[in-house]
């Protein structure tokens, strides 16, 4: 699954536009590897996010493209 879509069926950037834009400006990173919308996510790969000043780092655990609000949190892990 491509990250862009992973961030959003997450509910960890609300709008996949919003994601990728992130990507392209170099604040999202996929095992310590600066990631581009189209990359791909795998199960047990750790993405590192910047918000502003606060630094958010995440261990995917499933992958789902039609995720619902509640089930949201089962897809990753926050680490540190």
């Amino acid at each position: 699954m491509r990250i862009d879509k992973f961030l959003k069926n997450a509910r960890i950037i609300k709008r996949r536009t919003i994601a990728k834009e992130a990507c392209e400006q170099g604040r999202v990173s996929i095992n310590e590897k600066q990631a581009k919308p189209g990359d791909e996510v795998k199960v047990g790969d750790i993405i590192s996010i910047t918000f502003g000043n606060e630094s958010m780092k995440i261990q995917v655990l499933d992958i789902s493209d039609n995720v619902r609000k509640d089930n949201a949190l089962e897809l990753y892990k926050k680490i540190g």
